[in-house]
């Protein structure tokens, strides 16, 4: 397993990160969630990320669970303020809530700190200063080690860590957000920002909610249980040009002896400031196959046969 630095933090994490998204399901039994946590854990992988939303708060339940005893094993990021609106201030990026969110989801988790604390989502409601005062005193208090910000859009992270640094809090280390072969928006001013200011990028959605496996065909319907068959982002996707690139991306990686999927991975682990790539699956073959992509280094004449394929298509 290869390992990076957390953006402009101390700390490595493994290139390979387990998205715990799918834990707490009734898909995904515990019995399952504990055979995952002590293969990947077995292969080198130390970073897992969940979010106390995820299956209501349960991943976060699941995963203290398989973790008991072996925190020290792993460096382990939730997140807090995803709008859900259980109550009036159940939701949002407010002092008040961090505060509560960040017990809640050490009880979940039996553990006395978070590695990497996330915001979920920016708080159009909840001035920035509020949010990362809190951040900061969590820190203090040693709650909090690192923390991150998710799905911010450039110029909100750039805001962010600009008054952070004139207040004297502690900026945001990492970025996450959505970053794969057939969505690359965060090039265009994201990922810029990122290499200009040492902050890191985790891309989630590696795969593209499973398109980027070949588990999607042109004029068949989605899998049983599958994104394709309910998330609309997925279902976007789903157009000839799309298909078009798997396939060739796909022949391309067989020809290597590789998979598609460790074929979209690798080439997220050659963007600049990528620390690592979030993978999730229900199942432990499913993750166990995506996290081969950590030793596959593509070469500058790989890469650049890899953008020819994305470039390249014939559907009109």
């Amino acid at each position: 397993m290869q390992y990076r630095q957390l953006g402009n933090s101390g700390v490595r994490v493994s290139v390979i990160g387990i998205g715990a998204n799918r834990f707490g399901s009734r898909d995904v039994s515990q019995v399952e969630v504990d055979r995952i946590i002590d293969a990947v854990i077995e292969s080198g992988v130390n970073f897992i990320d969940t979010a106390n939303v995820y299956n209501d708060g349960r991943s976060e339940e699941s995963l203290g669970h398989a973790l008991k005893g072996r925190m020290d094993k792993v460096v382990l990021a939730t997140k807090f303020s995803f709008p859900r609106k259980d109550s009036a201030n159940s939701w949002g990026a407010s002092r008040y809530q961090l505060m509560q969110a960040i017990d809640k989801s050490l009880r979940r988790l039996q553990t006395d700190h978070i590695d990497l604390y996330y915001a979920h989502r920016w708080d159009d409601t909840t001035p920035i200063e509020e949010t990362l005062r809190g951040l900061d005193d969590l820190i203090r208090v040693g709650k909090v080690c690192y923390i991150g910000a998710s799905a911010y859009a450039s110029w909100q992270l750039a805001h962010a860590n600009v008054l952070a640094e004139l207040k004297g809090w502690t900026r945001f280390a990492v970025v996450q957000s959505e970053y794969n072969m057939l969505r690359r928006d965060a090039e265009r001013e994201l990922l810029p920002y990122c290499r200009a200011h040492r902050v890191g990028f985790v891309p989630y959605y590696p795969l593209a909610g499973g398109f980027l496996t070949g588990k999607y065909e042109p004029g068949k319907s989605p899998p049983p249980g599958s994104r394709g068959e309910s998330v609309k982002n997925v279902q976007e996707l789903m157009t000839d040009p799309n298909y078009e690139k798997v396939a060739k991306l796909s022949a391309w990686a067989r020809e290597h002896g590789r998979g598609v999927n460790e074929l979209a991975q690798a080439w997220l682990l050659a963007q600049p400031r990528v620390c690592s790539v979030i993978t999730g699956a229900k199942k432990l073959d499913h993750l166990l196959s995506n996290v081969k992509a950590a030793d596959w280094k593509l070469s500058p004449e790989e890469l650049k046969e890899v953008e020819a394929l994305l470039k390249s298509t014939t559907t009109c």
